[in-house]
């Protein structure tokens, strides 16, 4: 399990994760379904739970909420979830059944930052981002719970940010 809360955080822990399943493919044989690896979103690395209409339409409003967020190819700002778009990191490690946990708690702050931005009710912000999430994302009810309960279960956590 990788547990992230920035998107520096969230791009060390894709590779870790894409090396991990590719380790164990070539030296030890095994398939990526032997494999069970949960992504978690929590805390600035939250916005890459959401698919790219969410990028497209709020993308200004999450580049700026924490970090100034921008597209490390275009340097600009992302008009797609740069991590999860077709081909993207965590693209390729959902193709290969990695899971993604997205926050609810953070998507809420996310929803109430769009409502104070754009106007509107927090509620409807909260309810579109957490219909419009990456493939095999779920929310969870806090990442921070997510990654105990997940070490409950036997998980081994990395938790490099």
């Amino acid at each position: 399990m990788f547990d992230t809360i920035s998107s520096d955080g969230l791009s060390r822990a894709l590779g870790f994760a894409g090396t991990y399943l590719d380790v164990n493919k070539t030296k030890y044989e095994l398939k990526d379904s032997d494999s069970a690896m949960i992504v978690i979103c929590r805390n600035r690395s939250t916005r890459f739970g959401y698919n790219d209409a969410m990028w497209a339409k709020y993308g200004k409003q999450f580049s700026e909420a924490r970090d100034n967020f921008v597209d490390p190819k275009t340097k600009e700002v992302p008009k797609v979830n740069v991590y999860a778009t077709a081909g993207g990191s965590m693209s390729r490690l959902i193709e290969r059944g990695v899971q993604v946990a997205i926050c609810e708690v953070a998507t809420r702050g996310a929803a109430n930052s769009l409502a104070r931005a754009l106007g509107g009710g927090a509620d409807t912000y909260f309810k579109e981002l957490s219909e419009n999430l990456v493939p095999n994302g779920r929310l969870v009810p806090a990442g921070i719970v997510a990654v105990n309960r997940a070490q409950e279960h036997g998980y081994a956590v990395y938790a490099g940010g």
